[in-house]
């Protein structure tokens, strides 16, 4: 018992000589032992570090759910320890309405086939875009999150651990200069060379924790490269299943009408409209469509066009195209005013004019 209180005093004054050199040197009254800048850089650095992956953490969760409140359930099921519920995403959802009007619609009709192949796709950009949510969350954010609670955390608790220790070295070194018979000088230098040792060897363990960060900016660039690859996998798929989708659509003329009283006037005949390729930049294709396909399309002549993108027929009456070969192109009398007739040797068709770029 007489040994507890006496730690128990111990310990009562070492806080308080902590106390005492803290609220001192705040107010300029004591010296201060400063870190060498090799370690204040080391600290530094890894501030800088949790900082900016504190960040891209949360730019990464909002990313990936922008649903704050989907969010914090997912938080809380994490926490749990418990599976969160499976639930279909917006793609999906789309894709299950478009599907279920089609069919209300009548697959038979071009319109309901067309929402139904639609809804197929959207459903397919559903499933990738899970996929790619499930591979970020493994390979990107648990790393970012495991470095916060643990690697960090642990740089925090050795780094408080040594400001307790400098304030120690600090009050023994008041102590020191305060010592005015022999004993006490004696007594103070050596408090002085035991609380110079554990502060030399915190210093040390923290140095060498603070370096780990090199390491961790390696795995989480190694992290950043697996993320990339989501990402780059994720969007050629969408691409992949649009660029199916774009082909299919363009297999139902009848699905589309053009806004041209010609047209309109026509008898009702079915008019198909040329689908532009992703690639194609719309400034170019506006500016040809203004200039020499007007006058052309009034103008009973063939003139010759360079052909800008590959082309496949939709049916047996159209031109098949490949970029850059030139064809000879007219207009013909009741024809869409988005399409000339196209001649290539004895081959002959309807080509899409935003397809083409007239030569002088």
């Amino acid at each position: 018992m007489d040994f507890n209180v006496k730690r128990l005093a111990a310990d009562a004054g070492t806080l308080f000589s902590r106390a005492v050199q803290f609220t001192e040197e705040k107010f300029g009254q004591a010296e201060k032992t400063e870190l060498d800048a090799h370690l204040e850089n080391l600290l530094t650095r890894a501030e800088c570090t949790k900082h900016w992956t504190e960040k891209i953490l949360k730019q990464t969760e909002v990313l990936l759910q922008p649903n704050p409140n989907v969010r914090i359930e997912e938080f809380f099921y994490e926490k749990l320890d418990k599976k969160a519920p499976t639930r279909m995403n917006n793609h999906e959802l789309l894709g299950q309405s478009m599907i279920d009007s089609g069919t209300e619609f009548g697959p038979g009709t071009a319109y309901g086939n067309a929402l139904i192949k639609c809804g197929e796709t959207e459903k397919q950009i559903g499933g990738a875009e899970r996929e790619f949510i499930q591979s970020s969350a493994i390979n990107f954010l648990t790393p970012f999150r495991n470095f916060l609670e643990g690697d960090f955390k642990t740089i925090l608790k050795e780094r408080k651990l040594l400001q307790t220790k400098r304030l120690d070295l600090d009050a023994a070194k008041t102590k020191l200069k305060k010592a005015k018979m022999a004993d006490a000088r004696a007594l103070a230098e050596q408090d002085l060379k035991m609380t110079q040792s554990e502060f030399d060897r915190q210093a040390e363990i923290t140095r060498l924790l603070l370096e780990g960060i090199s390491s961790t900016h390696a795995h989480h660039l190694r992290c950043l490269n697996d993320f990339v690859e989501a990402q780059m996998t994720y969007y050629a798929q969408c691409y992949q299943y649009m660029v199916d989708l774009q082909k299919q659509l363009g297999n139902f003329p009848s699905a589309f009408s053009s806004n041209n009283n010609q047209s309109t006037a026509s008898g009702g005949a079915s008019v198909s409209v040329p689908i532009l390729p992703l690639s194609a930049p719309l400034t170019s294709t506006t500016g040809n469509a203004s200039s020499g396909f007007t006058e052309l399309q009034n103008f009973s002549g063939s003139r010759k066009a360079r052909v800008l993108y590959d082309y496949d027929a939709a049916g047996s009456n159209e031109l098949s195209l490949l970029a850059d070969e030139v064809i000879m192109v007219s207009s013909v009398p009741g024809m869409d005013s988005d399409w000339l007739m196209g001649e290539r040797g004895n081959q002959k068709g309807k080509v899409p004019i935003t397809y083409l770029e007239l030569l002088n």
